[in-house]
């Protein structure tokens, strides 16, 4: 077991030699990336852009029940029945005096007769969906950090979302739907984190905050597929865009194998210089430069202490600095998640046509995704985070004030810059969490703070489906929540501009000269 009682109380600082990040003689990894293959090339580039690609797969997947599990429309079958024309849903009418506007296999909703039961049942599949995405964590999150590493866990993990995908589409009842969706949820559970972290690993420190924002362009594109791909797909069943959504992953997944390098970071830590080597030789010929170095000079080595899958999370827990940092992020993502995943989800419930106010949100990632990317090098990333979640709070708790009617277009403006704002909060977040971490537990730290991402996501569709009837359980809940878990963010140190550390003794001694350098100021 891990020695529980941290560095921080055991290093001299003032001892160069006893500090990797002061010793001139022993460069680091970020070091050997910026000498040897350059902060980023054009391998890094398809490197870069072959892994954030997932996030198209794992967008379309996530908000997919917007549309399938979607209230459909209904009319009266007689002129002149006062009874159906004034009714505000069809529970209690006799069957015959109304119907569907679109055929009964267009929803999960009419094909099963759901229109009429409680919010639990009605809200299932896109809880239990969220839910696996929770478990799923818990279970694969660490085989990335441990013995699979980041490329084959991402290649597992979009082989069982499409495979389960494919198998959604014959789901004979609500049942058996719900537990497909769950066993979905658990493989996408880590495809953003190995995307993000085998994509940022590759290039040097300058370029890091713009490589782990373009995931989220991906995942913009590929919320922005849906409406067009459902407007296409209208009156048709509701599996056909399951089909849509899940056969491309094979290719995909084939394209990674071949393609995409595994990273030379975790290579490293896990004791396999070779192959580090090896991987860092091949792009650097791609970038057209030659690799000299043997890297016998590199001062990293693999961590004692991971000795099993889930070493990472138990070295997390004990480690009181890492304890606190990963709680206080963790908080912060569950308000920025319940936002995320619940604003799309609860679009039905406002007076708005669902397809232009879908696109409408999937539209407003691209700016936010631009703001971030362009501004990530610039920005701290503590206070951008504060800002973005106090924002987004006030306008979700607007959006329920203003109410509809004749105000409706203000509402919908209100909930896109709540929307707007936790997106790029999200972002931040997830680039601070990279920074946050080191590379022996990064991966894992990610997708423990992703799961309280995700475990917002479980509870919104509830709150969406209690909010039909009573707005303020929806939306007027989702801004205190985001703009209360926020104010966690004070308690994290600022990381823009620092260096990436590659296990938990560079991680606590770099903290120790942030602690010395804040006393001597204050002296």
């Amino acid at each position: 077991m891990a020695d529980s009682s941290p560095l921080l109380s055991r290093v001299n600082s003032s001892d160069p030699e006893a500090n990797p990040l002061v010793h001139k003689g022993a460069p680091t990894l970020d070091d050997v990336i910026e000498q040897s293959v350059g902060s980023f090339g054009l391998a890094q580039l398809i490197q870069a852009i072959l892994a954030s690609f997932a996030w198209v797969f794992d967008a379309q997947q996530t908000f997919i029940s917007v549309f399938t599990d979607a209230q459909p429309s209904w009319h009266c079958t007689r002129v002149n029945d006062t009874v159906c024309s004034s009714a505000a849903t069809p529970c209690g009418l006799p069957k015959h005096a109304w119907a569907w506007d679109q055929p009964a296999s267009a929803s999960i909703i009419s094909k099963w007769d759901l229109m009429c039961s409680s919010s639990l049942i009605s809200g299932l599949p896109a809880s239990s969906f969220f839910a696996g995405c929770f478990a799923g964590g818990f279970f694969l999150a660490t085989l990335a950090d441990s013995s699979l590493g980041r490329k084959k866990m991402l290649l597992l993990s979009c082989l069982i979302m499409s495979i389960t995908g494919a198998l959604t589409m014959a789901s004979p009842n609500l049942w058996v739907y719900s537990a497909l969706r769950f066993i979905s949820g658990c493989g996408r559970a880590t495809i953003g984190t190995c995307a993000l972290v085998l994509a940022t690993e590759i290039v040097g420190k300058r370029c890091r905050g713009q490589v782990g924002i373009l995931g989220f362009f991906c995942f913009t594109l590929g919320f922005l597929s849906l409406p067009a791909m459902a407007y296409l797909a209208r009156g048709s069943s509701w599996w056909t865009l399951y089909l849509w959504t899940s056969a491309p992953v094979i290719v995909y997944c084939i394209a990674v194998h071949f393609l995409v390098h595994e990273s030379p970071r975790w290579l490293f830590v896990r004791g396999r210089k070779d192959e580090a080597v090896q991987t860092l030789r091949s792009i650097s010929l791609s970038n057209g430069k030659i690799l000299l170095s043997s890297f016998s000079e590199v001062a990293v080595e693999e961590e004692s202490w991971n000795a099993d899958i889930y070493s990472a999370m138990k070295i997390l827990w004990e480690k009181k600095w890492a304890f606190r940092r990963l709680s206080m992020v963790m908080v912060v993502g569950f308000g920025v998640g319940m936002v995320y995943y619940g604003m799309p989800l609860g679009l039905g419930n406002l007076d708005f046509n669902l397809y232009v106010s879908v696109t409408f949100n999937a539209l407003s990632e691209l700016p936010s995704t631009l703001l971030a990317f362009f501004l990530i090098g610039r920005m701290n990333r503590r206070s951008a985070v504060l800002v973005f979640t106090i924002l987004s709070g006030l306008c979700s708790i607007l959006c329920v004030v203003m109410g509809g009617g004749d105000r409706k277009e203000v509402q919908m403006g209100l909930e896109l810059v709540s929307f707007f704002s936790a997106c790029t909060a999200f972002g931040i977040l997830l680039v601070y969490t990279l920074e946050l971490f080191p590379t022996c537990v990064r991966n894992t730290a990610l997708s423990m703070v992703r799961q309280a991402i995700v475990l917002g996501g479980v509870i919104s569709p509830m709150l969406v489906a209690t909010g039909r009837k009573q707005g303020f359980l929806s939306f007027g809940v989702f801004g205190v929540v985001i703009g209360g878990c926020g104010l966690f963010v004070m308690g994290l140190p600022e990381t823009r501009g620092g260096p990436s550390c590659d296990t938990m003794e560079e991680e606590e001694k770099k903290e120790i000269l942030a602690f010395n350098g804040d006393h001597a100021l204050k002296i």
